[in-house]
Formats: structure tokens, C-alpha cells, sequence
């Protein structure tokens, strides 16, 4: 079929690659044992008889990215730029649209963590 002859299709793993390498680009870097971000992908395609005659069919990828963060930080402002960020990585490498990244905040890290002064007041 005519449509389908040199398409490319890229596997869900590697959307969900690209998006975890972007939202870890997006962030600033954690204390020694917070754990990078990770990315589930869902990879939807339309059909390609949605489109007019001729053109091919449009991929799209649903992204959930979960962080772990700093605290204090600007947690809004964080979790916005990693949205953007993934969509504009996973668009600009793969091709594909992104209508949606969920972001989920799983773990916030204190920035400085127990030391001395924080232990304990009297």
C-alpha cells in the first residue's frame, strides 16, 4: 500500500525515552539519591482514512512524566516547563503531536537536607 511504504514508525519505549530525557533537561539537578524522571507513553494514531486523499495519517502521543523535585521550589513552575518541554522534544524528534502531558509529582526532596542546625530546637 502506497500510504504505508516508507513510513516510519517509532516504537512507544522510544517516545517514552525521549520524554523522560526531556523532562530531565527541564529540571534543575536533584540531591545525590533522588531517582531521574521516568515517562509512560500512550501512542495514539489516527487512521488514515481521517485525513483528505493522499495524506498521511497524524501520530499522536498522551505523555505522563513522574518527578521527583526539590523542596522548596516553585513546583507550578516547574512541572509547567517540563509540560512544555517534553511536548516540544517529543514533537521536534519524533514527529509526533503531543496533545497532553500529565505531570505527576511522586517525591520532594528537601534542598538542604538534615544537617546540624535543622536536627533539632530547643
Amino acid at each position: 500500500m502506497a500510504p504505508e511504504r516508507g513510513a516510519t514508525r517509532i516504537a512507544d519505549r522510544v517516545v517514552a525515552k525521549i520524554a523522560s530525557r526531556a523532562a530531565r533537561e527541564a529540571l534543575p539537578p536533584l540531591p545525590g539519591d533522588a531517582v531521574a524522571p521516568h515517562a509512560t507513553v500512550v501512542v495514539r494514531r489516527q487512521s488514515a482514512g481521517a485525513g483528505g486523499p493522499g495524506e498521511r495519517p497524524t501520530h499522536s502521543a498522551r505523555v505522563r512524566v513522574s518527578l521527583e523535585l526539590g523542596y522548596p521550589s516553585d513546583i507550578g513552575g516547574l512541572c509547567g516547563a517540563v509540560r512544555r518541554h517534553v511536548a516540544e522534544r517529543v514533537e521536534a524528534l519524533a514527529g509526533m503531536e503531543v496533545p497532553e502531558v500529565a505531570v505527576q509529582v511522586e517525591r520532594l526532596h528537601l534542598a538542604n537536607g538534615p544537617g546540624p542546625a535543622q536536627r533539632r530546637t530547643r
